[in-house]
């Protein structure tokens, strides 16, 4: 996955978001990664680590809390993802 920073808003603005590296806020780290809605508008998808949970934040705003097996399930369904979209 390409990690981004924000150039516009993370979900109302129409900005692309441009390639950079995770950001460290306080005990969280961030990834913003660049992403497009079903109405293929650009948005992003915020990865955070907080403890030892990750939370996935995407359009419109929803939010996923997983815990370690599911963080696997999530690695391996991305990767399987990844290798079928680039077939």
């Amino acid at each position: 996955m390409e990690l981004a920073e924000q150039t516009g808003t993370a979900t109302g603005g129409s900005k692309p978001v441009t390639p950079a590296s995770a950001v460290q806020n306080g005990s969280r780290r961030e990834w913003l990664i660049g992403c497009r809605d079903v109405a293929n508008r650009h948005r992003s998808l915020t990865v955070v680590v907080e403890q030892n949970r990750v939370l996935l934040v995407g359009p419109p705003g929803e939010t996923a809390v997983l815990c370690q097996g599911e963080v696997s399930q999530l690695r391996s369904a991305l990767r399987e993802a990844a290798e079928q979209a680039e077939r």
